[in-house]
């Protein structure tokens, strides 16, 4: 007679319910990085092999939390997604100010909801914006009606040092763990896990992660920052720890000699 375990009919539970990890942010995280070619890869690339839910990279090369919301690639996404999804939503490195003219990416300054700035675009016509805050939280509140389960990661590490650490993070890390907070969402502190890897595998090595510029890695720096991510999501609330694979149970919570030459 056939039988199945516990354990097996488990396994079976995402793909009888079809639920999906979906992923939008930048070119950090976006298929094929930032498109320089195959020497380049975003962390994004390497998550499904961790997880045993399938993963659907809807990121985008050049975005913003505001231009990721003014091209429609959130409420795209915000259409796609079903009940019990997950969705990880991490920006904030194209989100800084611009200087005197916009570029359609940068935010408000401030960590409020409600604030607002006003740009001038190449033309001499202003524009309006919004927050990281607003732009986020609109995002994560129009997926929580929609069933599924946004969470909140902050943005990596570019390949800065002051000394034997990581240089300060931008204010969009403690911006996107203030969205979190405000709306009683997950949020991976991405940006702090893969400076602990970084600064056990030491700066020379690093550098080596990174061979076109300070934001965008290799295929190895990829792997290290999706295993960041990874471990950051072990340590969290998220039930999508339950579909951690044993891939993904392996990630280092430390890093030895497997990095460093």
């Amino acid at each position: 007679m056939f039988s199945l375990t516990t354990a097996a009919v488990l396994s079976l539970i995402p793909s009888i319910l079809g639920q999906t990890v979906w992923l939008a942010g930048d070119s950090t995280m976006a298929a094929g990085g930032d498109g320089a070619g195959a020497y380049l890869n975003s962390w994004g690339q390497y998550l499904s092999q961790y997880l045993t839910l399938p993963v659907t990279n809807k990121a985008v090369a050049g975005t913003s939390a505001r231009s990721f919301t003014a091209l429609g690639l959130f409420a795209s996404l915000i259409d796609e997604v079903g009940s019990g999804d997950y969705v990880v939503i991490e920006f904030g490195h194209n989100d800084g100010s611009a200087g005197s003219v916009d570029n359609g990416d940068e935010d408000a300054v401030g960590d409020a909801y409600n604030l607002t700035a006003t740009v001038t675009e190449s033309d001499g016509s202003t524009e309006v914006i919004h927050t990281f805050d607003y732009y986020i939280t609109n995002a994560a509140l129009s997926l929580t009606a929609k069933g599924a389960i946004p969470i909140i990661s902050s943005q990596t590490p570019d390949n800065i040092w002051d000394g034997d650490v990581l240089a300060a993070p931008s204010r969009f890390v403690p911006y996107a763990q203030e969205v979190a907070g405000n709306n009683s969402l997950v949020y991976i502190d991405h940006y702090d896990y893969v400076a602990q890897a970084y600064e056990a595998i030491g700066e020379t090595t690093v550098d080596t992660f990174y061979p076109v510029d300070h934001l965008h890695t290799s295929p190895t720096g990829a792997n290290v920052v999706a295993e960041a991510f990874v471990r950051g999501l072990l340590c969290s609330e998220s039930t999508l720890k339950n579909f951690v694979n044993s891939a993904g149970e392996a990630v280092p919570s430390e890093y030895s000699s497997k990095y460093i030459e």
